[in-house]
C-alpha cells in the first residue's frame, strides 16, 4: 500500500510510459516518426514531467494545443519540432518566433501577418498547413478554392511550409468509411498541391484510434495523444483492453477522519444521502477543487485497504465521505485510491458518461504530480 507524505498526489508511471511507446512504434512502418501530442499539459499528466522519458524513448517532435504549452516545452530543454494545432491570436504571433514554435495555418490574413513579424526578426518561420477534410473546426476547405490561397502563402519569403495535415472526426468507427472519405479527400489535396510545385515534406493525419485501426494512414508521421498515456480512444472496451496499452496515471489520497453514525443521518450538503443503519463514514480530503467531479456524489467509489467504499452525499469543493463500514480497522492516514488501473480513467468516463480526456484533463493544479 503507498504511503503519502502530503495531501494528495497523482503518481505518473514513466516506466509504462515507456512501454507505451514502445507499443506504438511497434504498429508502425519503418520511416514514420511519432508526434507526441502534449496538449492540456500533456493530458493533465504535466507535460514537462514527462519530456525526459519521450525524449529517451526517441519521439522526432510535438504537438500542443496553444504557444504557452510550446514555449513550457522550450523552456524545459526541447529542441524538436514543435507543432500547435489550435490558434494563436494575431497579438500573440511573435511568440511562435521567439520560441521557434510551428503554427497551424488556414487563413491567408494570418499567413501575411506572421510572414511580416519573421521578416522583421531576420528567419523563415516553419509553418504546418491544415486542411479541414471533415471535422467542420479550422482549416482551409479540402477543394479546388483553396489551392491558390494556400499557394500564395508557399511563395511568403519569411514562412516555410514544413508539413500538412487534417484531423479525423470518427476514426474509432469500427467500419472505417468516414475516416477513409477523409484520408481521400486529404490525399486529394496534396495532389494538387504538390501539382502546383507546393512541397509538402511531412503528411500527417493518423491520431490515436487510427493508429490502433488505420494502418493505410500512417503517412509521414502519427499524432499519438490518447494512447501514449494509456487511454482509450475507441468506444470499445473490450478491443482497447486487446491493445495492451497501460494508463500510466494514478491518483491517490488518505482517510481524513472516520466517525461512527446512527441510521436516520444525513451525510452532507442537501441532505441527498440518509443512512439506513449505523454506519462507519470515512472523510477524504479531495473535492471538485482539486478536479474529482461532483458528479460522482452518491455513485462514484475509491478503494481503501484493498476494498471499494461508495461515495455517499455531495463531493464537495475540497472533501467527500464514504461509506466504510464493511471494511475493517479503517483509520486516518490509511491511503485511498482515487483512481488507478482497477478504478480506471475509462472505468470513471463510462460512469460519468464523458470521456477519458476531460477526467484526467480536469485534474487540477493543487494534485501535484509525482513521476516515478
Amino acid at each position: 500500500m503507498r504511503r503519502l507524505t502530503q495531501r494528495t498526489e497523482a503518481v505518473i508511471n514513466l516506466s509504462l510510459l515507456e512501454e507505451n511507446v514502445k507499443n506504438i512504434r511497434s504498429r508502425l512502418g519503418k520511416d514514420v516518426e511519432i508526434m507526441a501530442v502534449l496538449k492540456g499539459d500533456g493530458y493533465g499528466h504535466g507535460e514537462k514531467g514527462l519530456y525526459p522519458t519521450l525524449k529517451k524513448c526517441g519521439v522526432e517532435s510535438y504537438a500542443v494545443a496553444v504557444w504557452e504549452e510550446g514555449a513550457s516545452l522550450r523552456n524545459v530543454g526541447a529542441t524538436e519540432p514543435i507543432l500547435l494545432l489550435g490558434d494563436t491570436c494575431d497579438g500573440q504571433l511573435d511568440r511562435l518566433v521567439t520560441y521557434n514554435l510551428t503554427p497551424t495555418i488556414f487563413s491567408l490574413s494570418t499567413a501575411e501577418k506572421l510572414n511580416d513579424i519573421a521578416s522583421r526578426s531576420g528567419i523563415v518561420q516553419p509553418i504546418n498547413i491544415k486542411i479541414d477534410t471533415g471535422m467542420s473546426r479550422i482549416g482551409f476547405p479540402s477543394n479546388d478554392s483553396s489551392v491558390p490561397i494556400i499557394k500564395q502563402v508557399s511563395e511568403m519569403k519569411n514562412l516555410e511550409i514544413t508539413g500538412a495535415f487534417t484531423h479525423f472526426s470518427r476514426a474509432d468507427e469500427p467500419d472505417g468509411k468516414s475516416a477513409s472519405a477523409q484520408l481521400k479527400l486529404y490525399l486529394d489535396m496534396i495532389s494538387k498541391l504538390e501539382q502546383e510545385g507546393i512541397k509538402i515534406p511531412q503528411k500527417h493525419i493518423a491520431n490515436s484510434p487510427a493508429i490502433l485501426l488505420r494502418p493505410e494512414t500512417q503517412l509521414d508521421a502519427v499524432r499519438a495523444g490518447d494512447i501514449l498515456y494509456g487511454l482509450s480512444p475507441l468506444d470499445d472496451n473490450d478491443a482497447w483492453y486487446k491493445e495492451n496499452l497501460r494508463q500510466i496515471l494514478s491518483w491517490y489520497t488518505y482517510v481524513a477522519m472516520v466517525k461512527d453514525v446512527p441510521a436516520g443521518t444525513e451525510v452532507g450538503y442537501g441532505g441527498t444521502f440518509v443512512t439506513t443503519r449505523k454506519t462507519k463514514i470515512a472523510t477524504i480530503p479531495v473535492g471538485f477543487a482539486d478536479g474529482y467531479s461532483r458528479d460522482l456524489s452518491n455513485k462514484g467509489k475509491v478503494m481503501i485497504n484493498g476494498k471499494d467504499a461508495p461515495i455517499i452525499g455531495r463531493v464537495c469543493m475540497d472533501q467527500f465521505m464514504v461509506d466504510v463500514t464493511e471494511i475493517e480497522n479503517v483509520k486516518r492516514g490509511d491511503t485511498v485510491t482515487l483512481l488507478d488501473e482497477t478504478l480506471s480513467v475509462l472505468w470513471m468516463a463510462d460512469l460519468l458518461n464523458t470521456n477519458v480526456d476531460e477526467i484526467v484533463c480536469s485534474i487540477s493544479k493543487r494534485v501535484p504530480r509525482i513521476y516515478e
